[in-house]
């Protein structure tokens, strides 16, 4: 079997599954050219995401080609920010520099992609003159879509699974085994004991069916609930970071702050909760003391008004211009003959 393709088994099911790292190998002008499966994955939510996000643009009448510059930079500054972040706590694994570019190799920490993406997306909100908030309500839609179909990259590389379950879902391959006992001694130092030839939950699983319900209650609430500007970007910050929490606490491949026990996405989502929920609350109140239309969404500064002397265009615009201005007529009449008597 090629070394690239692992058997994956799942306690509750009389089938064995077929995981390939590869989904594509060929030769381009003489040189080797593959493409896996973790990238195509990650690529395909992130068209999706970037679908759906620019139908919401689109119906918000947000200018297009400002989101495009928003995209090209965010984009950028995503991937850059998602590598830095899990290098920063993973450096042990990189012996070189050229290793660091490698991420179709996996290494790609959300939290950085989110962070490094958002300050971008706020810089050139800033310099084009882009509504802020209602863009980060899009993303925090998009990043929910995105991030459901993305964490399937991570069954392709047989990664972010967790400890021991004897749960009927507990998944098990040759590489679940391999990176357990080559971690074996971190993770009893980290207070996990684990059996490396048992069943793993499979917290990427879990992510995936997490956010893509989230996606769903972040549309239902835009449909239906939505009351101001930046209410998407906090409802994601609190759904996503009550999962990364708990999902988080069962993962044997966590960022850690440095020599210490504490995994840094969950302090970081924990944190991200609270702060998420202490806004949302303050504004939902402010809100419904004193109800705003949201700018952008109920109404745009930049449209022009229509010119009250403009020609009606339609037979029907023209008897209702009459019937509005028969009572006007009807007054001016009155008024004349009060002033003859």
């Amino acid at each position: 079997m090629n070394h690239q393709t692992t058997e994956v088994f799942f306690k509750g099911l009389d089938h064995v599954f077929h995981a390939s790292k590869v989904l594509l190998e060929f030769e381009l002008f003489g040189f080797p050219v593959s493409i896996r499966w973790y990238g195509a994955i990650i690529a395909f939510g992130f068209t999706l995401a970037v679908l759906f996000g620019g139908r919401i643009a689109y119906k918000w009448k947000m200018n297009l080609d400002k989101m495009i510059d928003v995209l090209i930079w965010g984009t950028v500054a995503g991937i850059l920010g998602a590598r830095l972040y899990y290098v920063a706590f993973h450096a042990e694994e990189f012996h070189s520099v050229a290793d660091v570019f490698k991420i179709w190799e996996g290494g790609l920490a959300i939290y950085g992609g989110l962070i490094g993406g958002m300050l971008a997306g706020i810089v050139v909100c800033r310099v084009r003159k882009l509504n802020i908030l209602n863009l980060m309500d899009i993303a925090g839609m998009s990043f929910l879509l995105g991030q459901g179909i993305g964490r399937w990259g991570n069954y392709a590389n047989q990664e972010a699974f967790g400890i021991n379950t004897e749960l009927p879902w507990g998944m098990m391959s040759r590489e679940t085994t391999a990176y357990l006992l080559s971690q074996q001694q971190m993770l009893a130092e980290k207070g996990m004991t684990v059996n490396p030839y048992a069943y793993v939950h499979p917290t990427f699983l879990y992510e995936s069916i997490w956010c893509l319900l989230g996606f769903g209650l972040l549309y239902l609430i835009l449909r239906k609930y939505r009351k101001f500007s930046g209410q998407l970007i906090l409802c994601y910050g609190i759904w996503y970071g009550i999962g990364r929490t708990v999902f988080e606490g069962l993962r044997t491949d966590s960022l850690y702050l440095w020599n210490t026990n504490i995994r840094v996405s969950q302090a970081l989502s924990a944190l991200l909760v609270l702060t998420c929920a202490a806004i949302l609350i303050w504004r939902l109140l402010a809100v419904k003391r004193n109800p705003k239309p949201i700018e952008g969404v109920d109404f745009f500064v930049e449209e022009p008004k229509k010119k009250k002397d403009t020609k009606p265009e339609t037979a029907q615009e023209a008897q209702t211009e009459i019937a509005q201005d028969a009572p006007t007529e009807e007054m001016n009449a009155a008024q004349n003959e009060e002033e003859k008597e």
